[in-house]
């Protein structure tokens, strides 16, 4: 079929944030998952070509994104947000991302997974980035240096209890 230009530039931006997301992926598994385009859409409502499958290079399958579990999905979200980070900054000609927010998703990780996470993230801070992680899982404050701890007051509000620098 056709592809209309401007879902061509998509794809081949899709395809970079892929390729520099599954670097991220493919060391944060351990060598288990990458990501790749699907070539053919699910359902006809998906825009053509921009579905993701999943690789599992331990088991030698390709499978759909939807059959990761909380943990596994949390990874691959945020490869594909560094992913996407890098690639604007190379294609957007002086625009600099110095920060990033993470907000949740650790609740779902187990151990082994959360400190392969950390370690990518540290990589990512000793590089000049900032990078905030909004949590309420404990052993992520041991880990982390830096910190603003926020608490819900009586009447509902928020407020910053304590700041660790």
């Amino acid at each position: 079929g056709k592809v209309k230009f401007e879902t061509f530039i998509q794809l081949k931006y899709f395809d970079q944030v892929l390729q520099t997301a599954n670097k991220r992926l493919y060391e944060m598994t351990q060598g288990k998952f990458s990501l790749k385009r699907k070539v053919n859409p699910t359902n006809k409502n998906s825009q053509m070509g921009l579905d993701i499958e999943v690789i599992d290079h331990h088991n030698q399958t390709t499978r759909d994104v939807n059959t990761l579990s909380g943990g596994e999905a949390f990874q691959a979200s945020l490869s594909l947000a560094l992913g996407l980070s890098d690639i604007v900054q190379m294609n957007a000609g002086g625009i600099q991302l110095d920060s990033m927010f993470i907000d949740e998703g650790f609740g779902s990780l187990d151990t082994e997974t959360l400190a392969s996470v950390m370690k990518n993230l540290s990589k990512i801070s000793n590089s000049n980035k900032l990078v905030g992680i909004i949590s309420h899982v404990d052993i992520l404050k041991e880990q982390i240096d830096k910190q603003i701890l926020v608490e819900k007051n009586k009447s509902g509000y928020s407020t910053v209890v304590k700041q660790i620098y």
